[in-house]
């Protein structure tokens, strides 16, 4: 499709300004005609082809894009713009090569008759099995618009959720990378002048600190490929075994879980992104057993999935779900009273909003401390390193110093 803006007259003679899409300038002159209009001028603003080098493949599509689509097309269906209509207006400026193949490939089933929801199953990494029900939900209710508002709310929450986390976990690893580049430069380039003279002086006449330091200098140099072997080794191992045996995959996560000040970070995450989700869910009219289906695909760590199928199966055996909660030893109080008071006065969904609300200030909080506990703890490290580094370099130097005074 091509943006024209065009210049015509209207049966009374008044002067008209304003830009459409289509496909040439002939159907531009065709749909002036039939509103009544003579065309003065026509002209060309944008030809909707995007340029620059881009590989669908390997683009990732990020929750932050999918809110967008999806805030789009709410306030284009509210408007009265079809479905149709909106995924080809949006598919038309959207930077994401892939997000525009996929939304393509769903315009395309729509023009052929298809769901919408239809098209997303086709993309199952991109679409949830949330998504995807809420969609279903609103196509089937025939309050489609409402159903993007609520998938647009999902993906707008996940992403603001997945930033805090990363936020909480950038400063640690930053400062941990530099402390591995000042060593690294420091063994490289420093060290190697100082062996130089400290072999002037004498090993034997060296402090006992900088002699156990130049042998732990000296064994790190001679094996360091081993140890990077090693280390790689390890990596490999403990990730094929996360991934391909069950066991060392609940191990790990349950160690992921107690880990000091992150491990309640996750478990927060979870439980602000499970009320979340599982208020939507009920909101937009799923079943319960298809909502605690979809809420065990949310989470790739197997104590918390093993939480949510413990619940599911004392819900199909005729227990509340508040019940079904408490007997999994995993939830919080908070969170099981506030869904016995939902399930008792009738909105659930308005109380787990509620509560996910809660939870996401607790992240916040959470991350506060985290920083604030890791920053002094972090800076001392990097201190205490350096320290280690110049007390083994320039000892023998002051050895020397008090020699010859």
């Amino acid at each position: 499709m091509i943006t024209f803006r065009y210049v015509a007259l209207d049966y009374t003679g008044e002067m008209k300004e304003g830009l459409t899409n289509a496909a040439s300038e002939t159907d531009v002159l065709g749909w002036l005609r039939e509103q009544g209009c003579t065309p003065v001028s026509i002209d060309v603003v944008s030809s909707g082809v995007k340029t620059g080098w881009r590989l669908p493949l390997f683009q990732r599509v990020r929750s932050s894009e999918l809110a967008a689509v999806f805030w789009q097309l709410t306030t284009m269906v509210e408007g009265g713009i079809t479905i149709a209509e909106g995924l080809e207006a949006i598919s038309e400026d959207i930077e994401n090569a892939r997000l525009e193949k996929i939304l393509r490939r769903i315009l395309a089933r729509i023009e052929r008759g298809g769901a919408f929801s239809e098209g997303m199953a086709e993309f199952p990494k991109v679409f949830n099995k949330l998504t995807h029900s809420l969609v279903m939900a609103g196509e089937t209710g025939g309050n489609i618009g409402e159903a993007f508002q609520r998938v647009a709310e999902f993906f707008t929450n996940r992403d603001k959720l997945a930033r805090k986390v990363r936020k909480a976990t950038a400063y640690p690893a930053f400062v941990v990378g530099f402390i591995v580049v000042v060593v690294t430069v420091i063994m490289t380039l420093v060290i190697p002048r100082f062996r130089d003279i400290f072999a002037e002086i004498g090993a034997g006449e060296l402090p006992a600190f900088t002699r156990s330091f130049m042998a732990s200098y000296d064994f790190l140099v001679h094996n360091s490929l081993y140890i990077i072997g090693t280390i790689l080794l390890v990596i490999i191992a403990t990730v094929l075994s996360y991934r391909r045996i069950p066991t060392a995959h609940y191990l790990f996560s349950a160690f992921f879980l107690r880990l000091p000040l992150f491990g309640k970070l996750f478990r927060q995450a979870f439980i602000a992104s499970f009320c979340r989700t599982m208020s939507n869910l009920l909101r937009g009219g799923v079943p319960v057993l298809e909502v605690f289906d979809i809420l065990c695909d949310m989470t790739p760590n197997d104590v918390m999935r093993s939480a949510l199928e413990r619940t599911r199966s004392d819900v199909v055996s005729g227990a509340s779900i508040n019940l079904s909660m408490a007997g999994t030893g995993f939830f919080p109080n908070m969170v099981i009273k506030m869904v016995r008071a939902g399930e008792e006065s009738g909105s659930l969904w308005k109380l787990l909003d509620r509560t996910s609300e809660y939870y996401e200030d607790k992240v916040d909080a959470t991350i506060t401390m985290i920083t604030s506990l890791l920053e002094p703890i972090l800076i001392m490290s990097v201190g205490v390193i350096v320290l280690a580094i110049v007390m083994a370099l320039y000892l023998p130097i002051f050895s020397l110093s008090d020699i010859a005074l």
